[in-house]
């Protein structure tokens, strides 16, 4: 964070007395002006943390990380334990229809497979413990949560670029609106299969085809979870929160997406 100011010519470190003096002086002034700074910047990033609405990569070694959530079973475990529940139940992904738009004239938009399973549905209590921590995480409670959204990405397997928010002039009214995402990478994926987004820092392309694998790419690593939000403060949608996943080369890719709305999600 970049702190802007301006300091008083009043404040002269040199005037009237000695040299000596004017470094100890100067010195008390810059500590106490330094320690001064960091409890006020420690204070406004707490403040501000509920408005975040940047992307945010939950790293493996930030305390209070998601790999916290083990419990006595280590995170790959638990990821295997997600895949093993839904791997039975897959089916062809689909894609909410605009107007004018048909299953046939969509086709080849979205090709991977999955299944809905919400975390009551999940007798070995691994998705209740992974839904805890989302909330703890996005600060916003459970009870706004889609079911998870368990995903099968095999080799030549896609989602071109598209926003998870559905916009009402297309989609037509919206009781409520997917505010935040929650991507929680279950596999390794040797090559390809990225989450991108081709308008990260509003980097926007009125040529793009929403085909591409541009703009910032994350790769899967097993155990990572990614959050970004769709929605601004106001309820305007994000336009840089557009995104998609890269074709997977080589591998498999698997993930849990959690859809987190701005009102209860019933």
């Amino acid at each position: 964070m970049k702190v802007k100011g301006r300091v008083s010519s009043s404040w002269n470190c040199g005037r009237h007395v000695g040299l000596p003096l004017v470094f100890i002086l100067c010195s008390l002034f810059f500590a106490a002006g330094f320690f001064a700074s960091l409890f006020l910047l420690s204070q406004d990033a707490s403040m501000s943390l509920p408005e975040l609405r940047d992307r945010t990569l939950l790293e493996e070694e930030e305390e209070e990380s998601f790999a916290s959530m083990a419990h006595g079973r280590t995170e790959p475990e638990q990821c295997q334990t997600i895949i093993r529940i839904a791997k039975n139940n897959l089916e062809p992904s689909t894609l909410m229809l605009r107007k004018g738009e048909t299953a046939e004239n969509t086709k080849g938009i979205r090709t991977s497979s999955g299944t809905f399973i919400s975390a009551a549905e999940d007798k070995t209590g691994t998705l209740d413990l992974i839904e805890q921590k989302i909330a703890k995480v996005t600060m916003i409670p459970r009870s706004h949560g889609e079911a998870f959204n368990i995903l099968r990405y095999q080799r030549g397997q896609k989602y071109d670029s598209h926003y998870d928010v559905f916009n009402p002039a297309e989609y037509g009214p919206q009781k409520s609106q997917r505010m935040a995402s929650f991507l929680l990478y279950l596999t390794d994926v040797e090559e390809g299969g990225e989450t991108m987004f081709p308008f990260e820092d509003d980097n926007v392309d009125v040529g793009y085809d929403y085909k591409g694998c541009i703009g910032l790419k994350v790769k899967p690593k097993q155990g990572d979870a990614l959050l970004f939000y769709s929605l601004f403060p106001n309820g305007t949608i994000d336009v840089s929160s557009l995104h998609g996943s890269c074709p997977v080369i080589n591998g498999e890719k698997w993930v849990a997406t959690k859809w987190i709305r701005d009102q209860i999600d019933n």
